[in-house]
């Protein structure tokens, strides 16, 4: 599967720097950010397309009040939004931006007006965010564009999400990345529950990746050590900037240091291979082997004290010794020789 020009089957882990509200509604900290994103390593930027008025109503009573301990408690739901919103009149040059920069940018729609209103920039990708999950009619117009469509699990019940799988395959579209995620802000480590990313690719027949809310960089390195081929976490320039997001959001340097560590990450775990590689062959070398221990005369027993398993490894391969204690040498040996039999 090919997100703009990232194959995520060939070039590794997919790391996306989710902007969100980081922008605090400055345009140019918009920019900056993109382009530190860029300078760090980044493979793609995600924005939101959404207004305060397709995500609620302009409403005080009860229900429309953030409540449940979050980061956002007592705060309007419409004024949250309204404060989070990527403006409308600044896509265009974000995406514009994005090609001069050659950072990927996508963005997660909330409606089919901004769905519509994104087409016009040829995103590579759509992202359904974990609140949008029982969107059915979204999901379904999303998958109808015929790109990749990402998907985090956050709030879903397994059923919604097999159901919004489906959705995309009955549109003809297969391209399908789900990300396990943990709709809290920030959240606990001991919901992070990253032992689904696997169960995730297996359950659903699809792409696995994480899309991360947790303090630091650690569930994103565990989470590629499971499998995880997409990682999302939200980025911001500067954590003094403040804002909606800046609490569970990682700075330029913590960023880089997690792109790094994802890339050592995937490094490390490599592919299974038992080859014998040159420097296996070298090393072998430091490896035991039979020696003679002791000068042999021919005619002589070899016995466990003129003949040993040591190091180095020219000799016979030790898993010969039984067959040859107890036996006569066929010839003299001198201590230091390696015992080829």
């Amino acid at each position: 599967m090919k997100i703009g020009n990232f194959d995520i089957d060939k070039d590794g882990v997919f790391i996306i720097a989710e902007l969100s509200a980081n922008h605090n509604g400055d345009f140019q900290i918009a920019l900056d950010t993109m382009k530190a994103a860029k300078e760090i390593g980044a493979d793609a930027i995600k924005i939101q397309t959404f207004t305060a008025e397709e995500h609620t109503l302009n409403c005080s009573r009860d229900d429309f009040i953030v409540s449940g301990g979050t980061l956002w408690d007592g705060r309007k739901i419409y004024d949250l939004y309204n404060e989070a919103h990527t403006p409308w009149a600044w896509h265009e040059k974000i995406f514009d931006y994005a090609k001069e920069l050659g950072i990927i940018c996508f963005s997660a729609p909330v409606s089919k007006k901004s769905v519509d209103f994104l087409e016009q920039f040829d995103p590579p990708a759509y992202k359904l965010a974990s609140f949008e999950i029982t969107d059915y009619e979204l999901i379904r117009y999303m998958a109808s564009k015929g790109k990749p469509v990402i998907l985090s699990t956050g709030i879903a019940t397994i059923d919604e999400i097999q159901d919004a799988v489906d959705i995309c395959k009955r549109e003809g579209n297969s391209d399908i990345i789900v990300l396990k995620c943990t709709s809290a802000y920030p959240a606990p480590l001991e919901d992070a529950n990253l032992k689904t990313i696997p169960n995730i690719a297996e359950t659903f027949g699809v792409i696995s990746g994480f899309s991360d809310h947790t303090l630091g960089i650690t569930a994103p390195i565990v989470a590629v050590t499971l499998g995880a081929r997409v990682i999302e976490k939200h980025f911001i320039l500067d954590k003094s900037l403040g804002g909606p997001d800046a609490d569970f959001s990682l700075d330029k340097q913590e960023f880089a240091q997690m792109i790094k560590a994802v890339r050592d990450t995937e490094k490390l775990l490599g592919k299974v291979d038992y080859s014998m590689s040159e420097k296996k062959r070298q090393s072998r070398q430091f490896s035991r082997s039979l020696y003679v221990s002791k000068d042999i005369k021919k005619g002589e027993t070899l016995t466990d004290e003129n003949l040993r398993s040591v190091r180095p490894g020219f000799g016979m391969h030790p898993k010969y010794l039984q067959d040859f204690l107890g036996k006569v040498a066929v010839k003299d040996y001198k201590f230091g020789d390696r015992f080829e039999g």
